[in-house]
């Protein structure tokens, strides 16, 4: 708990809301941070708890006291079941399931992949980011890459940056592909009108995908798909961007009808290769895929032999 502001509000504040009052007194303060402490019962007028629209006449005594940001805050080591497919003392390999968020943030400040590293190996405390260096999206499964010394982490930015670092995924697309494997080389930016989302847009960052159908049902296809650059949604853009967003995707692909339902976008990330930063001998790991993806394929497989 931070130490706790005593404040009087001017007279000239007379008619304004109690957050609109403390956003002016306190301008280090975004309002939204000053609402959440009002709403949490951290601000008190005259010894009592006050809404935040409380109206003020200028006069009243107010004491605030500022609750650290969960940003802010040291993230906590929480004992969630990791799938560790590779450890050594430079490295981590985990299968991530779905449903898991990679690192904290806004909406999910704790039980993530993050929380997770720290029980089961503390002394990632001392790294940026707990040693993450790449993430998968809360509803991809699949493997990634920790670093556990400041060296390994060093490089296996540089390796990511410079691209070779090997990450293939198997996807679930809607309809039929007209080409059984091809590259798609288009820059991913934030969408112009849809901030949430990310889109193929001129002035966008670089980024490249190599797909290769792997099996081809009536309406929906099975991909595999190579990652040469690493943009956020960079597989689920560029299927999108062809006219085959991923089956299950809540953000790509609701305007399309799917001949089934699947409560997530249909992709894991299944193969991981590099060059170790300490031996330098190339390894790599597959990852088997999470119980609902191999359901499926199997249900595609078992409705195609129909």
């Amino acid at each position: 708990m931070s130490q706790i502001l005593h404040l009087t509000i001017p007279p000239a504040h007379a008619g304004r809301r109690l957050d609109q009052s403390l956003a002016a007194l306190l301008p280090e303060h975004s309002r939204s941070r000053i609402q959440a402490w009002c709403d949490a019962g951290e601000v008190l007028v005259e010894g009592a708890a006050a809404s935040r629209k409380l109206k003020v006449f200028g006069g009243e005594r107010v004491e605030v006291r500022p609750r650290a940001h969960p940003a802010e805050q040291p993230h906590r080591a929480e004992a969630i079941a990791l799938h560790v497919v590779h450890e050594d003392a430079s490295l981590l390999v985990v299968n991530k399931p779905p449903g898991l968020v990679t690192h904290p943030g806004a909406g999910n400040w704790d039980g993530t992949l993050l929380n997770a590293l720290l029980h089961h190996c503390p002394r990632l405390a001392e790294l940026p980011r707990a040693g993450i260096v790449h993430r998968l999206d809360k509803d991809t499964s699949g493997l990634l890459v920790v670093a556990k010394t400041p060296q390994a982490q060093t490089a296996l930015v540089r390796a990511l940056q410079d691209r070779s670092v090997k990450r293939v995924y198997w996807a679930v697309a809607l309809g039929r592909l007209e080409r059984s494997e091809g590259r798609v080389d288009a820059p991913i930016g934030r969408h112009p009108v849809q901030r949430t989302r990310m889109a193929v847009v001129p002035g966008g960052k670089p980024a490249v995908t190599h797909y290769r159908v792997l099996r081809q049902f009536d309406a929906l296809a099975w991909v595999e798909c190579r990652l040469e650059t690493g943009r956020t949604h960079q597989i689920r853009v560029h299927l999108t961007h062809l006219g085959h967003p991923l089956l299950g995707d809540p953000v790509y692909a609701t305007r399309r009808a799917a001949p089934l339902r699947f409560g997530r976008q249909a992709l894991h990330a299944w193969r991981l290769g590099l060059v170790h930063p300490d031996s330098g001998r190339k390894m790599e790991w597959q990852g088997a895929p999470p119980a609902d993806f191999q359901q499926l394929l199997d249900e595609l497989e078992a409705r195609h032999a129909a």
